[in-house]
C-alpha cells in the first residue's frame, strides 16, 4: 500500500487515465488474442509467458517474439494487426466499463479539468474501445503509443497527453492500473493514483503511486470533495 501523501485536488487542472485495465478489463482479451494469434506461427504462450509481454505495445510484443522463435511466411506487422482485430472483436462482444469509470469522468469534468485518455493500445483500439463503452466525447484528448517514439514504461505518451491538454505534467492527475503505467506516469511529473488490475502489485516498483484505490468507484467517493486526497483506511 503506499504511503498516503496527502495533495488537495484544487492542485490539479487535468486528469490523464490509461485505458486497459483502468477503463475496461481487456487484459484477458490481450491474453488470449496473442495466444491464439502466436500459435498460428507455432509459438504457444503460457501465462507466464504473457506476463513478459503485457507492459508491451503491440509492435514490440511481436517484435518479442519473433526474437523469441523467427517464422516465416507471415510479417510481424500482420501478427500484430491479428491480434488487434482478436481484441477489436472481442470488446464488441463483451467490453464493458469498469465500475466508477463514468462517475469518475463526469465528476473530473465537473471540476472543469481537461481530460486525456494515454494507452500502449493502438489509436484505432483506443477509439473503439471508447465507441464501444459511449465514451467517445469523454476525453479532450486521445494519445496512443503509436504516436509517440516509445511506449509505456516510458513517460513518452504522457508527457504527449499533458502538451496536447495545454496543461503542466505537475498539474495533471494520472489514473493507472499497472506497474509500467505507474512508472510512465510517475517519470513524467505526474500524481498518480493506482486502481491496480488483477495480480498488480506495486511494493517492488521502482515509483509507488501517490495513493491506491480498489476502483474509480472509491476514488470518486472518497475524493471528489473539497476535501484533502488520502488513501482510503
Amino acid at each position: 500500500m503506499a504511503k498516503p501523501e496527502l495533495f488537495s485536488l484544487e492542485h490539479f487542472n487535468a486528469a490523464i487515465f490509461d485505458m486497459d485495465g483502468l477503463l475496461i478489463d481487456s487484459e484477458p482479451f490481450w491474453k488470449l488474442a496473442e495466444r491464439e494469434s502466436f500459435a498460428e506461427v507455432g509459438i504457444h504462450i503460457t501465462e507466464e509467458m504473457s506476463k513478459v509481454t503485457a507492459p508491451m505495445t503491440t509492435t514490440e510484443v511481436a517484435a518479442h517474439w519473433y526474437a523469441f522463435r523467427p517464422w516465416e511466411g507471415r510479417s510481424t506487422v500482420d501478427l500484430e494487426h491479428a491480434v488487434t482485430s482478436k481484441v477489436r472483436d472481442l470488446i464488441s462482444k463483451h467490453g464493458n466499463a469498469l465500475p466508477g469509470v463514468r462517475e469518475t469522468l463526469e465528476s473530473a469534468r465537473l471540476r472543469g479539468w481537461r481530460i486525456a485518455l494515454a494507452s500502449n493500445s493502438p489509436l484505432s483500439l483506443c477509439e473503439h474501445v471508447l465507441a464501444v463503452l459511449d465514451l467517445s466525447g469523454a476525453f479532450d484528448v486521445i494519445v496512443s503509443a503509436e504516436q509517440v517514439a516509445r511506449g509505456k514504461p516510458s513517460p513518452d505518451i504522457y508527457l504527449e497527453a499533458a502538451r496536447r491538454l495545454g496543461v503542466p505534467p505537475t498539474c495533471c492527475l494520472a489514473f493507472e492500473d499497472s506497474a509500467s503505467g505507474v512508472c510512465a506516469a510517475f517519470e513524467a511529473g505526474m500524481t498518480v493514483v493506482a486502481v491496480p488490475s488483477t495480480g498488480q502489485t506495486f511494493e517492488c516498483n521502482s515509483h509507488i503511486p501517490h495513493a491506491i484505490f480498489p476502483s474509480l468507484s472509491k476514488f470518486r467517493e472518497a475524493n471528489f470533495t473539497p476535501c484533502a486526497l488520502s488513501v482510503p483506511q
